[in-house]
C-alpha cells in the first residue's frame, strides 16, 4: 500500500500537476510493477533483495510500456515541455545491441544470482556462527532474570553475498589496474561520513539493545496502550532522521517494537513491521541517504539543504502510513500474526 504513492509523488516533482495529469498511467504501472517485483521476493527468498528486484522490475515494466505508449508531451523539471531533438529520436528508434545490454545489466545480473543462491532458504551460509556469547541479565524493571542477551558473530550474511558478487563482477567487467585507486579514493571522498555513521551507530544500537535500555523503553511505551500503533512508524521515522538508515533503525528501534507488541498483545509483526516502513519514510532525510545521494551531484556538502526540502514529503507519507498501520490493525490483524500467534 505504501508503495502505490511514490510514482505519483515524482511526477509530480519533476512536471507538476500537468505531469500527473497527462503520465498518471505510468504511475499506476510504475508502482505496480515494482510490488510485483518485490513482494515476492520479499516473501519467499528473505529481506536483502526486494528493493533491488522492484526497482528492477519496475524499470524494464516501464521501459517496454514507453515503447508502445506514451504522452504526448515530455515534460521537464518544472513542467516544461521538451522537444526532442531528431538526433535523440533516431537514437531512441535505433535497435539495441544485444550484447551491449547484457554487459550493462550483468553487474544486477550476478548480485541477484549470488545473493540469492547466498541466502535463500535452502542455504545455511548466513546461520553460520564463528563467534557467540551470551550473558545473564536481571530486568530493572521486574528485577527478575531475564533471557540472556547473545552476540552472534556471522561473518558470511547478506553483506560477504554482495562482496563475493562485487568480485564476480570485477572478473567480467575487467578494468584496468591504474582504475582501482583511482576509483577507491573518489568513493571514499564521497561517503566517507556515511560510512563512519554507519559503524558508530551500529555501535550504539548494540549498546542499547545489550544493555537493557531497549526492555526498558519498550516497557514505557506500553504504557501508552493501543494508541501506540499511531506511534510507531513515527518512531521508525525519527530513528532513521538520527541513524541514517532502515538497518541501523531496526537494529535500534526494532527489539524496542517487538516486546512493546508483546506487552500490548498485538500481532507480532505489526510494530515491527510499522518501524521498518516508518523508517523508509524517514530515508529522504536522512543524513547517511542525503550524502550518499547527492554523492554525485553537485549538492555535495548541501545535505542539508536537500534534507529541508524533502522534509514536508516526509511528513505527508508519513501521515499515510499512520492511516495503514490503524487500517491493519482494526481489519486486517491476521495478516500481522504469525501463525502460532493465529492459531
Amino acid at each position: 500500500m505504501l508503495a502505490l504513492a511514490p510514482p505519483w509523488i515524482l511526477i509530480y516533482l519533476v512536471s507538476g500537476w500537468e505531469g500527473v495529469k497527462e503520465a498518471w498511467p505510468l504511475a499506476i504501472i510504475g508502482s505496480l510493477s515494482y510490488i510485483a517485483g518485490q513482494w515476492p521476493v520479499a516473501v519467499y527468498l528473505g529481506p536483502y533483495l526486494p528493493d533491488t528486484t522492484g526497482s528492477l522490475v519496475s524499470f524494464w515494466v516501464l521501459f517496454a510500456v514507453t515503447k508502445v505508449w506514451r504522452p504526448k508531451t515530455v515534460r521537464g523539471v518544472g513542467g516544461v515541455p521538451i522537444v526532442p531533438s531528431a538526433q535523440a529520436v533516431a537514437e531512441t528508434e535505433a535497435p539495441t545491441d544485444l550484447s551491449a545490454a547484457l554487459r550493462a545489466w550483468a553487474p544486477y545480473l550476478v548480485i541477484i544470482a549470488i545473493v540469492v543462491a547466498w541466502t535463500g532458504p535452502w542455504s545455511t551460509l548466513p546461520s553460520y556462527s564463528w563467534y557467540r556469547v551470551t550473558a545473564s541479565a536481571i530486568s530493572s524493571v521486574t528485577h527478575q532474570p531475564v533471557t540472556g542477551t547473545t552476540f552472534n558473530w556471522n561473518p558470511l550474511s547478506g553483506g560477504t553475498a554482495i562482496m563475493c558478487a562485487w568480485l564476480i563482477i570485477l572478473a567480467l567487467v575487467r578494468p584496468k589496474p591504474h582504475m582501482f585507486p583511482e576509483i577507491f579514493r573518489k568513493t571514499w571522498h564521497q561517503i566517507w561520513g556515511a560510512v563512519l555513521v554507519g559503524f558508530f551507530i551500529f555501535g550504539l544500537a548494540y549498546a542499547f539493545v545489550f544493555s537493557g535500555m531497549a526492555n526498558s523503553l519498550a516497557n514505557g511505551c506500553s504504557k501508552i496502550g493501543v494508541a501506540f500503533i499511531v506511534l510507531a512508524p513515527i518512531l521508525g521515522w525519527v530513528g532513521v532522521a538520527l541513524t541514517g538508515s532502515n538497518t541501523s533503525t531496526n537494529a535500534m528501534f526494532g527489539p524496542v517494537q517487538v516486546v512493546t507488541g508483546r506487552l500490548l498483545n498485538m500481532p507480532l509483526l505489526l510494530l515491527p513491521s510499522l518501524n521498518s516502513l516508518g523508517a523508509e519514510v524517514g530515508k529522504p532525510i536522512a543524513p547517511q541517504t542525503a550524502a550518499v545521494g547527492v554523492s554525485t551531484s553537485r549538492f555535495v556538502r548541501s545535505e542539508g539543504d536537500v534534507i529541508r526540502h524533502n522534509m514536508g514529503w516526509t511528513f505527508a507519507l508519513l501521515g499515510y502510513l499512520v492511516f495503514i498501520a490503524l487500517l491493519f490493525y482494526w481489519f486486517f490483524p491476521g495478516a500481522m500474526s504469525l501463525p502460532a500467534q493465529t492459531s
